[in-house]
């Protein structure tokens, strides 16, 4: 499939010509009742409401066009099916499949990718195996003793996800359960999570795809020094997610081993094993299947081809309106939910590493904007914070609201004729409002501008099968996004040159020897940096 480059798309010209004069949203008449029961679109349990955004219906038929001309739903079949979409053309690249959607595709007989599901079916067997053994304690400590705390050890995508998750879903626990994170190569990181557990009755499980990421390597002898100094045997405790055949995939010592694929990348792996033995250990088998059924959900979803029905496909197609079209430089996500204290973290590596890019997919330099910042915290803490750049800074911050019409726990009272869930999401539609009308005043401080845009995800209830469709729905508009621009989605090249660094300065640290010490400090830039910062 050849795919035309993202300025030569012929509804890109409709679009920069509507963005000369976008829909005013300021002032009382900015939000009537028909424009917010007009642009709104629900599926998969969730009301997508995007009345504050700057778009009329002669945008969005622009943006339908645009993800018609681009072949967007058309990729993403393409992608769903194993399709080699992580590639550059002419160049060295990983040249990968990305089918983390099949690790989800199991729940019907007609898949998109056999092969990969059936790999996904294979290692949902075996932690279903295991999770019954850890559960009737056929699979136990040294006493005998049932485990009851999970340490996932990783980085990068190997913990953000996953951590993200299992914060959002923690009142679904199995009782008993619990499950901690290290993923710092700083060493306080790592004592303080040890030094909180009792290791006796810890499993560890690290994750590394390669088996060589040194962060994870290095966090993993720390937390086997533990388990010795407290008199335990790692191979009774320590287990790895990673690629089938990696120095970690050594049944002499790790307790068990579960794969994950090429074709799934660190910041979509949340729904593979990835995420599957921490997550189903800490909320059951079942609860883990929960997130993926609801994950799958939306990957059918999306391959609706109007964007008014389908919701990652608009979110997407919003997100290149603003950042394209209006110029707008970041996205704020701002779940009215503390469950989802880490999503936006996981949302950063998500999209700013995917489309943080600025070559095509055919090794051109881009000659447009690609991904945006994003960042953001939950409220209703964040209203005291940096909302009042929001309302009136220099900079317009598109926002993207999620938010839940009942709490998790079902503990609440009324105080003041009013719930403290309904307080949360009153004030989350009343952000959504003054952002978007602002207000006038006399005295300019407390004048208002508006016309800055937003919508909202608004879902019954924070639980498994939610918390997969959330996860999918954002999955996807990633993908579309970087569809549209023609870049690759899929690799992380940036990443590299900093590991790369970092390990000459290592290399640096390490030497023992005076006279290379010297040598190295007049002709190194590396030694001279370390010396500086006090380090050699």
């Amino acid at each position: 499939m050849e795919y035309q480059d993202f300025n030569q798309l012929p509804a890109v010209a409709t679009l920069s010509a509507l963005a000369a004069d976008p829909h005013d949203l300021s002032g009382p008449h900015g939000l009537t009742v028909e424009r917010l029961q007009k642009y709104r679109a629900s599926a998969n349990g969730f009301d997508f409401l995007y009345a504050g955004q700057r778009v009329e219906h002669k945008v969005l038929d622009a943006l339908q066009e645009l993800a018609d001309q681009a072949g967007l739903v058309d990729q993403f079949l393409a992608m769903k099916s194993g399709a080699v979409m992580n590639a550059i053309k002419g160049y060295e690249s990983e040249n990968r499949q990305v089918l983390h959607t099949a690790c989800r595709d199991i729940f019907t007989t007609s898949r998109y990718a056999e092969k990969a599901s059936k790999e996904a079916e294979q290692e949902l067997f075996k932690l279903k195996q295991f999770l019954e053994a850890v559960r009737t304690g056929e699979i136990a400590n040294a006493k005998g003793e049932k485990f009851t705390t999970m340490i996932q050890v990783g980085i990068g995508g190997s913990d953000l996800g996953p951590r993200a998750v299992y914060l959002a879903l923690k009142p679904y626990r199995v009782p008993g359960r619990d499950a901690e994170f290290i993923a710092n190569v700083d060493p306080d990181d790592s004592a303080e999570i040890l030094g909180g557990v009792d290791l006796s009755r810890t499993l560890i499980n690290v994750v590394s795809k390669s088996g060589t990421t040194l962060e994870t390597l290095t966090n993993e002898k720390l937390v086997r020094q533990a388990l010795r100094t407290a008199g335990l045997d790692p191979a009774l405790h320590v287990l790895s997610v990673t690629g089938k055949g990696s120095p970690m995939d050594d049944p002499d010592n790790y307790l068990a081993s579960f794969y994950m694929y090429d074709y799934v990348g660190g910041r979509y792996s949340a729904t593979s094993m990835v995420g599957g033995v921490t997550l189903g250990f800490v909320l059951g088998y079942e609860g883990f299947v929960d997130i993926l059924r609801g994950a799958n959900e939306v990957d059918i979803a999306a391959e609706q081809r109007d964007i008014r029905n389908n919701i990652p496909l608009l979110m997407a197609m919003l997100g290149i309106w603003n950042r394209n079209f209006l110029g707008y430089p970041t996205v704020a996500v701002l779940a009215y939910s503390q469950a989802l204290v880490r999503f936006a973290a996981h949302l950063q590596q998500c999209d700013m590493e995917s489309n943080g890019k600025s070559v095509t997919r055919t090794g051109a330099d881009v000659q447009w904007k690609t991904g945006p910042v994003i960042w953001g915290e939950p409220g209703t803490n964040g209203q005291h914070a940096f909302y009042q750049l929001l309302h009136q800074g220099t900079e317009i911050v598109p926002v993207e609201f999620i938010g839940f019409r009942t709490c998790q726990y079902g503990k609440d009272i009324t105080v003041a004729g009013t719930t403290s869930q309904q307080k949360l999401v009153a004030n989350m539609l009343a952000q959504s409002l003054a952002m978007a009308t602002g207000r006038g005043n006399e005295n300019p401080a407390k004048r208002f501008s508006g016309n800055r845009p937003g919508s909202i995800l608004l879902a019954d209830r924070l639980n498994p099968e939610t918390m997969g469709r959330l996860l999918a729905m954002y999955e996807t508009k990633i993908a579309f996004q970087g569809f549209c621009w023609n870049i690759n989605s899929f690799d992380q090249e940036g990443v590299q040159l900093g590991k790369v660094l970092a390990e000459k300065l290592l290399a640096q640290m390490a030497l023992q020897d005076s006279d290379d010490k010297a040598n190295n400090e007049e002709k190194t830039v590396e030694y001279t940096l370390l010396k500086i910062a006090g380090m050699v």
